[in-house]
């Protein structure tokens, strides 16, 4: 990486193989059991603050799970109307064009009612990064069914399963951004493994260097759980997540910079 991660700022001085990130606040998470918005807020501070970016970040999140963030990281955050997180992100990029600025939105936010500021905001390359965590349903309204539900997925408004006939395809947003010319950076990771958080953390990393770089609009996407939507345990939402969600929704790279 760039001098934006220098090792030294990195690596504990007292070799510690994890330490609290000063970006996370006290309060406990009241995420359910096994969800992994926990798992994503805590490498999105590590990221903020191994690049020294506290002070200069502002997040952005709307409603749905997502909005529980301000609670949870020490940054400045602004709430924005049902899937208008990326249109007021445009605006705070465009009037404070030094910060860092990320939005974090949930599939039923982003994928519905914020299909065309996301689209919008990735056609014109705001210089911004979305990250989107899609665990296929409505997670705090009930469990209804989201525009990234799979077919035949059970859900509290698709009691019998998603009929593809009736309710439509689900909507791969993040296959359709990587095709918009604003887009530098696009790709699909998850939490639920360690590897996987590396990943994902990678990831974040490259997202900050090309937003500090000016290079446009970052999307990544984080495949996620739902134990208590979908009616399991942790454990078991990790594998359904692997057996069900991955094929649909496969993991890696969309889009990367031609070097």
């Amino acid at each position: 990486m760039s001098e934006v991660f220098d090792p030294k700022t990195i690596i504990d001085k007292n070799n510690l193989a994890y330490s609290r990130s000063e970006v996370m606040t006290d309060n406990t998470l009241s995420y359910c059991p096994g969800c992994g918005h926990g798992t994503a807020h805590r490498i999105l501070a590590e990221v903020i603050g191994e690049a020294g970016l506290q002070d200069k970040t502002i997040g952005v999140c709307p409603v749905g799970c997502s909005v529980l963030m301000y609670n949870f990281m020490n940054i400045d955050m602004q709430q924005a109307a049902h899937g208008r997180a990326p249109a007021v992100a445009t605006a705070i990029k465009r009037l404070l064009p030094d910060r860092f600025v990320f939005t974090y939105q949930g599939d039923g936010d982003l994928a519905a009612i914020g299909t065309a500021e996301t689209i919008h905001a990735c056609n014109r390359g705001e210089n911004i990064l979305i990250v989107f965590v899609n665990n296929g349903i409505y997670g705090m309204t009930g469990g209804q069914m989201a525009p990234t539900t799979l077919p035949g997925m059970k859900s509290s408004t698709s009691p019998h399963g998603r009929d593809v006939k009736i309710m439509g395809n689900p909507l791969k947003m993040t296959d359709i951004v990587a095709t918009l010319p604003g887009t530098f950076y696009v790709t699909r990771q998850s939490v639920h493994t360690p590897a996987a958080v590396r990943k994902t953390k990678k990831a974040i990393r490259k997202a900050v260097e090309y937003q500090l770089a000016d290079k446009g609009t970052c999307f990544i996407e984080i495949v996620s759980n739902c134990p208590s939507g979908w009616k399991m345990t942790p454990v078991e939402s990790n594998r359904w997540m692997e057996e069900h969600m991955f094929p649909y929704y496969p993991l890696g790279d969309l889009k990367v910079p031609q070097e």
